[in-house]
């Protein structure tokens, strides 16, 4: 006889969270590679503060003409193989772990939520690294405005691996975590609206959702994520970069709220207020065209899977 523990446990490592998760990975980075130019432009205006806020296409226009037609790529291999390992645990928790506490049941906003905040926490602990060197990675050679950014030769991820723990600490794998583990409320946000207005729109259809329907809703859902974590976004990829100064800062830890702090009040001095938003433009552009298009692959992608061998197991 099963009991609920065993049940719970099936349902974790169960084929329809493997399928969630290979389809939420396949989205993405088909998604991500189709609008990675727009990532590379946000990226620059927020590690390089000396560079002028412009519009997407004129921040592309100045990287392709000093940097070469492929630098708006460039990094791209790193940063979909984090992404891919990302949303594949990001995608597996959140359906599992649901799964397993719901069994069968139907969900609410507000459950919605913290099965994204518990999925975003395992995944910024286990991608983490990945994401620091790719950070490295795609900055490396780029011409910066700011003169005090110090040059990196990393050869691959491998290489960077190894350097930034041997020469920086193995903690510095680490760096931007905390803020990370604020953000984990970007994906939350989002699933939770997506999921709350793909049951508005299914409610008493049987139906699934046309892809215009699927598109705009997961627009809808990361406009309004990223627009309310983006300065904590800013922060992140600072950290990440392994740029900042520590002298002087009080606290030799990174990633502390100490930090984060300091970092968001020196921004608004030097910027103002909208300074937080640096390159909003460019990452909204970026985020909703990519969340949407990814949503609507993982939708196509899982009901293809569960159509042809769903019933298998």
């Amino acid at each position: 006889r099963m009991t609920t523990g065993d049940f719970r446990f099936t349902e974790v490592f169960s084929y329809e969270s493997l399928v969630h998760a290979v389809s939420g990975a396949v989205g993405s980075v088909t998604a991500m590679t189709v609008f990675f130019p727009l990532d590379t432009a946000r990226l620059r205006l927020q590690v390089d503060e000396n560079r002028k806020a412009r519009s997407t296409p004129a921040i592309l226009s100045e990287i392709v003409k000093e940097e070469g037609l492929l630098a708006p790529y460039r990094g791209w291999f790193p940063v979909i193989c984090s992404l891919c390992c990302s949303n594949f645990v990001y995608f597996y928790c959140f359906h599992g772990l649901k799964a397993s506490w719901l069994r069968g049941q139907k969900s609410a906003p507000g459950t919605d939520l913290i099965f994204g905040i518990a999925a975003g926490i395992i995944n910024v602990l286990v991608t983490t690294p990945l994401w620091v060197v790719n950070t490295r990675l795609k900055l490396q050679g780029a011409n910066f405005r700011n003169e005090d950014i110090r040059p990196t030769s990393y050869s691959g991820i491998l290489d960077a691996f190894v350097q930034i723990s041997s020469k920086e600490g193995l903690g510095a794998l680490w760096n931007g975590t905390f803020p990370s583990l604020l953000l984990v409320l970007n994906p939350a946000i989002q699933f939770m609206i997506y999921e709350g207005l793909k049951r508005q729109l299914s409610r008493g259809v049987h139906t699934e959702l046309t892809s215009v329907e699927v598109f705009l809703i997961g627009a809808i859902a990361k406009a309004v994520a990223t627009t309310a974590t983006y300065p904590l976004q800013t922060i992140q990829s600072i950290l990440r970069f392994g740029q900042l100064q520590e002298s002087t800062d009080k606290s030799q830890i990174l990633s502390s709220l100490m930090v984060i702090k300091r970092l968001l009040v020196n921004r608004v001095r030097k910027y103002g207020a909208l300074g937080l938003f640096k390159g909003l433009e460019a990452k909204l552009l970026q985020t909703v065209l990519t969340a949407a298009l990814m949503f609507l692959l993982y939708e196509k992608i899982a009901n293809s899977f569960t159509m042809k061998w769903g019933h298998l197991y």
